[in-house]
């Protein structure tokens, strides 16, 4: 496939005359989406929880592990169906019923990646304040926020051979660079971590770990392997996907969790402001890399965001080429951006937990499209094309019915600390509840997962049996 060449491709299955190369290729578009610097912060929010270095790193291990291996298994189904992750969504939710999840899915792609290329000019403009001081700091950020949202779009535009590149070499710098920042840092880590938590900390250093990572790429995982050949083996494509996004971001939970036990202070400040604290410690010579590593790192995220967002649109039914649809995303991407940069004092901090509303329903979605994926292959067959064309099912209420269940409970039961979000969740939760380790740890969006598929399993088989 021609790197330069638009993709044509929307959201109908890809020929086999396109589809190739291999399953450990799907290393690298993970791999360099989740290796932005917030990674740093989520080791330090995890040893929030009480947790000591041991405990943190752990619990926050299994869980990033365990939140990707369902995105590993969701890119198993695109192998052999060839189509977007949303649009095969048809078959547990019916064609028009799959419209619900896809608004959900599309919302959170936009402000994912309105808030990653926010948080690039942001960043960038702090490192160009140190780099050049004369430059003002309003002109700083809106050239690293021109920058960082052409980048994104033009990337989202060129379509999946593009990224699957960019995403490898994007890997390869900032492996290097990282490795060189760790160095640096080295003297300021320690261990002098005490675990004040309970077993119920650890289990909720576990749910935290997967709220902050696969939980919230699900709806995207089948998006990057329709383009493999439809024989590849399923374990690879989930074992590559789960590695890529998985392990990158492990090295930089360790390392924040070893921040917070060698300089506490630092990493207070790293926890609310990973990019302008952790650079503050550099030498000058360091800050363009840094820079670039910072910025980057947001940018490979906000890539794949924008490349998924245009897919969820065309699920929709939009009428749309697949390029175009970016481009809109984009417009939406670059006002929200201006808005959070430029406008609001604090909207980003409501915005994140508006979004922490939709990881719940994406985890009871992801929870019916297991479900009925391994039915299909439990029954020996494949998904039935019919049902993701226009004239095919158009409710399929079973899978309605949990996604519907399974969110409303999931939300009853995390907490926000925007007092207007607030009101709206917990509803199922006492004070107590929400003031401890239940709360924090917003185990809901883990209930909505395993209650989603329960319900989803029983009422199909009670289906079958009429």
């Amino acid at each position: 496939m021609d790197t330069l060449a638009v993709e044509q491709n929307g959201i109908n299955a890809v020929p086999p005359e396109e589809r190739r190369g291999r399953a450990a290729d799907l290393f690298w578009p993970w791999a360099g989406s989740n290796l932005s610097l917030f990674g740093v912060a989520f080791g330090i929010y995890i040893v929030g929880l009480g947790l000591g270095v041991v405990p943190a790193i752990l619990t926050g291990a299994l869980g990033y592990v365990l939140s990707f291996a369902l995105v590993g298994l969701v890119a198993i189904a695109e192998t052999r169906s060839g189509v977007p992750t949303m649009t095969l969504g048809r078959a547990p939710f019916g064609y028009q019923g799959n419209k619900l999840p896809a608004v959900f899915s599309y919302v959170s792609n936009v402000g994912w990646e309105t808030v990653l290329v926010t948080l690039a000019a942001q960043g960038g403009a702090a490192i160009l304040g140190r780099v050049a001081p004369g430059v003002p700091p309003t002109t700083a950020t809106a050239v690293c926020f021109a920058v960082a949202a052409l980048v994104t779009i033009a990337v989202g535009v060129y379509g999946h051979a593009m990224i699957m590149a960019v995403q490898r070499y994007l890997t390869y710098a900032f492996v290097v660079l990282t490795v060189v920042y760790m160095i640096l840092m080295a003297p300021r880590l320690g261990a002098a971590l005490e675990t004040t938590g309970g077993p119920g900390d650890w289990a909720g250093g576990v749910i935290f770990a997967m709220t902050l990572l696969g939980l919230g790429w699900v709806n995207c995982g089948a998006d990057y392997s329709r383009y493999l050949p439809a024989s590849t083996r399923p374990s690879s494509v989930a074992l590559w996907t789960t590695l890529g996004g998985a392990l990158p971001p492990m090295v930089l939970l360790v390392f924040g969790v070893l921040l917070a036990g060698g300089d506490a202070r630092l990493a207070e400040a790293a926890g609310a402001d990973p990019v302008g604290a952790l650079a503050g410690a550099l030498p000058t010579w360091f800050l363009l890399p840094y820079l670039l590593t910072a910025i980057g790192g947001f940018l490979a995220g906000a890539i794949m965001d924008i490349y998924s967002s245009g897919l969820s649109m065309l699920a929709l039914g939009v009428p749309v080429r697949r390029h175009y649809a970016v481009l809109i995303d984009g417009v939406l991407m670059v006002l929200g951006g201006y808005y959070l940069l430029f406008v609001s004092t604090s909207f980003l901090a409501t915005f994140q937990a508006f979004l922490a509303i939709i990881g719940v329903v994406m985890a009871a979605w992801v929870a019916v499209f297991l479900v009925d994926m391994w039915r299909c292959r439990a029954h020996g067959r494949g998904y039935d094309e019919a049902l993701l064309r226009p004239g095919g099912r158009a409710f399929h209420w079973p899978g309605l019915v949990a996604l519907v269940g399974g969110a409303v409970v999931g939300i009853g039961l995390i907490s926000s600390a925007d007092p207007n979000i607030a009101r709206v969740v917990g509803f199922l939760m006492s004070e107590e509840m929400r003031a401890g380790t239940f709360g924090s740890a917003n185990i809901g969006v883990v209930v909505a997962l395993v209650l989603a598929g329960a319900l989803y399993f029983v009422l199909t088989a009670a289906g079958r049996r009429r």
